[in-house]
């Protein structure tokens, strides 16, 4: 598993983010060549080597000579759609989806048609598309980010003068679970497609994992601040697998139906359980019960617990600290017949998601086995 852990001291912007990839070592052809693939025109990608603070880092050059800085979302999409591979095409498209939902949300307005302002030059298609192409051309299969340093005082905009965060920028902050710290910089030190392009990666936020460190690499902002230089810190890393501290919840019930276990499990597992299942047993005078086992992380016991005493009427439940060693994984989606199915995968194989794969089985008029076999193979080819 490749890891990219960042560190926003001084904040996140889609160039910034760009900036720290390509110094990390994504190559700089291979990012253009995602871009171009867009049939945008009038636009550059370069990097230049700068100074902020005391720290040397890559700054990403994004030169626009088409003038036009306000687009509907559904003209960058179209752009986006065209990007290769698949992948770098469908992440870019996330961010600019996560930015137009939350427009559209602030004003009032269909998404497809939401009007973009600042953000709906080429440039948002150069970094979305950029950031997607060198993630996937350095590996990245996991993104962890450390706490988003937030400016303070007003920004200018086409809708006048906001407050900071502005709003989209906060409605993403939101929508992303982000982990935020007060900052004394003042303005904007997050904008809004530095972090959807955080949301579009499923980037969690936290302390930096254990990794063996392959790479570190720092992307300039566009200005300096006193104190501290303006760079996004990145490091890449891999680890082979991760040691979870879990608890395991049992209790024994004889009175409670099959049916009622089976709806029980969809309830924990929607709730957030890493797992749950039920095992037959035997209780005192011979009398045949069941044990219900849930796999949960501390954060999320109480509501799983909550859910067992309510459906079973169980009158206590125990609770066993447990460690899992979690193997690296990663999902992605293929198309057989039309229908997306999610796959899986993992150090060794790759699993179809069982839904997708009976919804696609019943629409086909196909065996289950067949539309799981076709899934698997195009998962095998998915660059």
């Amino acid at each position: 598993m490749s890891t990219l852990w960042l560190n926003p001291a001084t904040g996140i912007s889609g160039d910034m983010l760009l900036g720290a990839l390509l110094d990390l070592g994504a190559p700089l052809d291979g990012v253009r060549a995602a871009v171009a693939a867009t049939g945008l025109t009038g636009w550059g990608l370069d990097v230049e080597q700068v100074t902020r603070g005391v720290l040397r880092a890559t700054r990403a050059v994004v030169t626009v000579t088409d003038t036009a800085t306000e687009r509907h979302a559904s003209q960058l999409l179209e752009m986006i759609a065209l990007a290769h591979p698949a992948p770098v095409a469908a992440l870019a498209a996330r961010a600019v989806t996560a930015i137009a939902t939350v427009e559209a949300a602030l004003h009032g307005a269909p998404v497809a048609s939401v009007h973009l302002h600042e953000i709906g030059g080429h440039d948002t298609v150069v970094d979305t598309v950029g950031v997607a192409a060198a993630l996937h051309l350095l590996g990245v299969t996991e993104v962890v980010c450390g706490p988003l340093a937030m400016g303070s005082g007003t920004i200018r905009t086409s809708h006048g003068v906001l407050p900071l965060p502005a709003p989209a920028t906060a409605a993403l902050l939101a929508r992303a679970g982000a982990t935020v710290a007060p900052s004394d910089i003042a303005g904007e030190t997050v904008t809004p497609t530095g972090i959807a392009l955080l949301l579009a990666a499923d980037a969690r936020f936290g302390p930096l994992p254990a990794v063996t460190v392959t790479g570190a690499g720092y992307g300039a902002g566009g200005r300096d601040v006193p104190d501290r230089p303006n760079v996004l810190q990145a490091l890449l890393g891999e680890r082979s697998g991760q040691l979870q501290e879990l608890l395991l919840l049992e209790t024994n019930v004889d009175d409670v139906t099959g049916e009622v276990l089976g709806h029980l499990l969809g309830l924990l597992l929607t709730a957030g359980a890493a797992d749950a299942w039920i095992t037959p047993i035997v209780m005192k005078k011979g009398r045949p019960a069941h044990t219900v086992h849930v796999l949960v992380d501390a954060a999320g016991a109480a509501a799983c617990e909550r859910i067992v005493l309510a459906e079973t009427g169980t009158l206590g439940i125990r609770r066993t600290p447990v460690q899992r060693h979690a193997l690296p994984r990663e999902t992605s989606t293929v198309t057989v017949g039309g229908h997306e199915i999610r796959l899986k995968h993992g150090p060794h194989g790759v699993k179809p998601e069982h839904d997708d794969v009976a919804a696609a089985a019943a629409a086909l008029d196909l065996p289950l086995r067949e539309v799981a076999a076709q899934a698997r193979r195009a998962g095998s080819r998915t660059p």
